[in-house]
C-alpha cells in the first residue's frame, strides 16, 4: 500500500522497550511493551496520538473511498424517523431520529383504553416529522450530549404511574453511568444523582425507590443496592453483594413486577435469587444453589392450576429454563415448597422436553401464554403456549409466527405482562428490520396473527434482489461441517476473480445471526462476497458447539475460520490472494491467531477493539473483567495446562518472524472490557517481527468506548473507515456496473 504521490510511507512509532518478565508455572516471557499500560503517563498518550497520525498517513490516500462509504451509508438511512410505539401501563413509548442530529430523543404519548384488548394494544400511528398531540419528550440525547467528549444511556426506567423518569448517561465511554430521575410532571430533576452506576435500573412497583448495579474495582458488577427518593445516596442500602470475583451480578423485576429477581452466575452455572415486593421483610429466596452447578434462569408468576380446592386461585410457580440433565436446556415448572426439599427429591414438571437439536435460549411469561425463545438450525425463533395446563399432560400445543425466508432472526422485542401481544423483531442478511406485533393464540384464533408494523425503509433505490444470501458448509481438520452465510450482490460472476471478506467471533456462545446492514451494502456493491463464518465457541448450532470452542478446545475456533477462508478460496467465486479477514473483541483474539496461524491466507486483517494480550490479562485478576474469563478460557493462574495451552494460541506471544498481511487493530482509549494496550503492544511485536513490508497501524478513538465513538455519524464514518481499509487492500475500490445508491 503506497501514497497515491508515490512518495514512501512514513516511518511507524516505535516503542521503547522496556524489559518486563512474567513467570508463571515455570515459564518466564519476556515483555517489553507493557509499559504502554500506564494511561496516565504522558509518554504513553504521546506515543498513541503517534500511532493514529501514522495510521492517518498511511491510510491517507483511502479518505475518498471513506467519504464515498460514508455518503452511500448515509444515503440509504432515513434520517428523520421513529420507532414504532411500544405499549407499557399507560403510556406509548417511542424514539425519533432527525436529519442533523447524533442521537435519539425519547417520547412518549397517553395511551386510550377502549374495551377492545387488540385495539387498545396498538400503537398510535406516527409519522416522521410529525409532532403528535400531547407528546411528551422524556430524554433528548442531542440535549444532553451538548458539550460532551461521549454519550451514552445505560438504561431508562419509568414508575408505574408514569410521573418518574430514571436515566443512566455515560459521558466518557468508560461505561460507568450518572444516574438522574425527572419528574415529568413538571420536567424538572430531582436531587438525587447517583455517581458510577452499571448497565440496568428499575423502579419498585410503588415508584418510591430506584434499583442499580454497582461495578468493583475489576469492574465486574458485584452489588444491587436501592435508593430511597429524597434521601442520601450514602445511606443506599445494599440488596445483594456477590464476593465470588468469578461471578456476575444483574437483576431485573419479574413480568408481573411482584419481585425482584438477581441473577449471579458464569456461563457454566448460576444462581436466582428473589426479593417479594410484598413481603421485603422475608428477604432473598434463592431458587437452586450454585453449589448444584446447574445453568438455570428463573421467573416466578401466578399460574391458575385449575385442579382441586385451588381452582379459580392462582397459584405461585416458578418457571425454570434449565441445563439439569439437559446440555441444551429444557423448561420446567415448579412449585415453590419443592424448593424446602434436596434437589434430588424436589418435583420438576416438564413443560418443554430436552431436544439434542433445538437450544432452548429462555422463556417467560405473560399474563396467558409462555413465550420461548429457542435455536434450530442456527436459526432464532420465537414459540409461545397457552398457560392453562402448563406442565400436565392437558399442556396446550406450541404454535410459531410463520416467516417466509431461511435465513433470518426473530425475536422478542418488548412484551408487557397484561397485553394480549408481543412485540418482534425480524430481520434476514437483505430484509431491513422490521417490527410486528404477534396477537397471542386464543380459541377463535388458534394460530395467532402476526401483524406487520413497520419495516425500516432504505432509500437509494434499494432492491433486496439485488444480492444474494445462501448458506453453505465447510469441513474444519477434524471433519466437522462448519456453517457460513455467504453474501454477494447478485451480478458476481463465480470466476475465480472477485475479492473475499471473512468474518467470525466465536466466543462466549453468541451467535452471529442473521441481520440487516445498510454499511454491508457498500462493500457488497464494489464485488466483495461477505461470508460469516458460524464457528465453534459461538451457539449456532446448540451448547455442544460452545463447549467445542472454549477453554481446551479454544483452538478449534481458529481452525474452524481457516477452514472458511479455504472453502472461500476454492468456491470459484474469489481470486485467493483477495481475501481480507475481520473480527472485534474475542473476535479480535481470533484476528489475531489466524494472522498467527496463516498469514498468507490473507491481504489485510481488520481488528477492532481485539483481545489479543489475553494471557496477561487473565492472569493479573486485578484488571477489568480478568477474572470473569476464566469460565472461558480456564484458569491459567491456578492449572499449568491452562496456562501452557493459552500461551500455545495468544496472539501476543506467538508473533513470529514471517510476513504479515496488512493489519489494522482498531481500539478505544477508554475502553473497559479490552484495554487499549492490548493493541498497542501487539502492533509494537507484529513490527518488530514481521518480514513482510505491509504496513500494520492502529487507529485509537481517544474519546471511545468499546464500541467506539458515540454519535450515529460518527459511528457511520468509523464503519465507513474499516470497509475502506478492505477494500483498497483488496483492490475492490469501485463499484460494480449498476450498482450502487441509485
Amino acid at each position: 500500500m503506497t501514497q497515491n504521490s508515490g512518495q514512501p510511507l512514513p516511518q511507524p512509532p516505535v516503542a521503547k522497550k522496556v524489559r518486563t518478565v512474567r513467570t508463571h508455572h515455570g515459564d518466564s516471557f519476556e515483555d517489553n511493551y507493557e509499559w504502554l499500560r500506564a494511561k496516565e503517563s504522558a509518554d504513553v498518550v504521546e506515543h498513541l496520538k503517534a500511532e493514529n497520525d501514522y495510521q492517518e498517513a498511511v491510510t491517507a490516500h483511502q479518505e475518498p473511498l471513506r467519504e464515498a462509504l460514508f455518503q452511500e451509508i448515509k444515503g440509504r438511512t432515513l434520517e428523520t424517523d421513529l420507532s414504532v410505539p411500544n405499549r407499557k401501563d399507560g403510556w406509548w413509548y417511542y424514539s425519533r431520529s432527525v436529519e442533523g442530529k447524533e442521537y435519539g430523543i425519547h417520547c412518549r404519548v397517553r395511551a386510550q383504553d377502549s374495551g377492545d384488548r387488540v385495539a387498545d394494544w396498538t400503537p398510535p400511528a406516527v409519522e416522521a416529522g410529525v409532532e403528535i398531540a400531547g407528546e411528551e419528550i422524556l430524554l433528548d440525547g442531542n440535549v444532553e450530549a451538548e458539550g460532551q467528549p461521549f454519550f451514552a444511556v445505560g438504561g431508562a426506567a419509568t414508575t408505574i404511574d408514569g410521573n418518574l423518569f430514571a436515566f443512566a448517561v455515560d459521558n466518557a465511554g468508560d461505561e460507568r453511568f450518572t444516574l438522574r430521575i425527572r419528574d415529568l410532571r413538571t420536567g424538572e430533576l430531582l436531587p438525587d444523582v447517583i455517581e458510577n452506576v452499571f448497565y440496568g435500573i428499575a423502579f419498585s412497583p410503588d415508584g418510591t425507590r430506584v434499583f442499580y448495579t454497582v461495578v468493583d474495582d475489576a469492574w465486574r458488577p458485584h452489588q444491587v443496592k436501592a435508593h430511597v427518593l429524597g434521601t442520601p445516596v450514602s445511606d443506599d442500602e445494599v440488596i445483594y453483594q456477590e464476593d465470588d470475583v468469578a461471578m456476575w451480578l444483574g437483576f431485573d423485576l419479574s413480568a408481573d413486577r411482584r419481585h425482584l429477581v438477581l441473577g449471579i452466575g458464569c456461563s457454566e452455572f448460576s444462581e436466582t435469587r428473589l426479593l417479594r415486593f410484598d413481603a421485603p421483610g422475608a428477604g432473598l429466596q434463592t431458587v437452586i444453589s450454585r453449589d448444584e452447578r446447574i445453568l438455570y434462569e428463573a421467573e416466578p408468576f401466578l399460574l391458575d392450576t385449575g385442579a382441586g380446592t385451588d381452582a379459580g386461585t392462582p397459584q405461585e410457580r416458578i418457571l425454570l429454563t434449565h441445563n439439569k440433565d439437559a446440555i441444551n436446556s429444557m423448561v420446567s415448572l415448579l412449585d415453590p415448597a419443592e424448593l424446602a426439599k434436596p434437589l434430588a427429591e424436589q418435583h420438576w414438571a416438564t413443560v418443554v422436553a430436552h431436544s439434542d437439536d433445538i437450544r432452548v435460549n429462555g422463556a417467560g411469561v405473560t399474563s396467558t401464554h409462555l413465550i420461548l425463545s429457542v435455536r434450530q438450525d442456527t436459526i432464532e425463533r420465537v414459540q409461545v403456549m397457552p398457560l392453562a395446563g402448563l406442565g400436565t399432560p392437558a399442556q396446550g400445543p406450541i404454535v410459531e409466527p410463520v416467516f417466509e425466508e431461511v435465513l433470518y432472526t426473530a425475536g422478542v422485542a418488548g412484551s408487557d405482562y397484561e397485553a394480549p401481544v408481543i412485540r418482534m423483531g425480524y430481520t434476514s442478511y437483505f430484509t431491513p428490520s422490521r417490527v410486528y406485533d404477534f396477537v397471542l393464540p386464543t380459541a377463535d384464533q388458534p394460530a395467532g396473527v402476526l401483524l406487520l408494523r413497520k419495516e425500516s425503509p432504505v432509500l437509494g433505490g434499494y432492491e433486496p434482489s439485488d444480492y444474494v444470501a445462501t448458506r453453505e458448509w465447510a469441513v474444519a481438520v477434524d471433519g466437522t461441517r462448519i456453517p457460513l452465510s455467504v453474501l454477494r450482490h447478485a451480478s458476481v460472476a463465480q470466476d475465480s476473480t472477485a475479492a473475499g471478506l471473512v468474518y467470525g467471533y466465536g466466543s462466549y456462545e453468541l451467535s452471529m445471526d442473521p441481520g440487516f446492514g445498510i454499511p454491508r451494502l457498500s462493500l457488497l456493491d464494489r464485488g466483495v462476497v461477505f461470508v460469516i463464518a458460524h464457528i465453534r465457541g459461538g451457539g449456532e448450532l446448540g451448547r455442544h458447539w460452545y463447549d467445542d470452542g472454549k477453554k481446551l478446545q479454544k483452538k478449534n475456533t481458529f481452525t474452524d475460520f481457516l477452514a472458511a477462508t479455504d472453502w472461500l478460496a476454492g468456491s470459484g467465486w474469489v481470486d485467493p490472494a483477495r481475501i481480507a479477514a475481520m473480527g472485534g473483541s474475542a473476535g479480535g483474539l481470533l484476528m489475531g491467531a489466524i494472522a498467527n496461524l496463516a498469514p498468507e491466507k490473507y491481504a489485510a486483517i481488520v481488528a477492532a477493539v481485539p483481545f489479543v494480550d489475553a494471557l496477561t490479562t487473565i492472569l493479573d485478576p486485578e484488571l477489568p473483567l480478568s477474572a470473569l474469563e476464566w469460565e472461558e478460557w480456564g484458569n491459567p493462574i491456578t492449572d499449568a495446562d491452562v496456562y501452557a495451552y493459552m500461551k500455545s494460541y495468544t496472539p501476543y506471544e506467538n508473533v513470529r518472524a514471517v510476513a504479515y498481511p496488512k493489519i489494522a487493530a482498531v481500539t478505544s482509549f477508554n475502553d473497559t472490557r479490552v484495554l487499549y494496550v492490548e493493541p498497542a503492544k501487539w502492533v509494537q511485536r507484529l513490527r518488530e517481527l514481521t518480514t513482510g513490508n505491509e504496513p500494520i497501524v492502529m487507529k485509537i478513538e481517544m474519546d471511545g468506548g468499546h464500541g467506539g465513538a458515540s454519535g450515529r455519524y460518527v459511528q457511520w464514518r468509523e464503519r465507513a473507515w474499516d470497509y475502506a481499509f478492505v477494500a483498497d487492500s483488496l483492490g475492490a475500490t469501485e463499484l460494480l456496473p449498476g450498482a450502487g445508491l441509485k
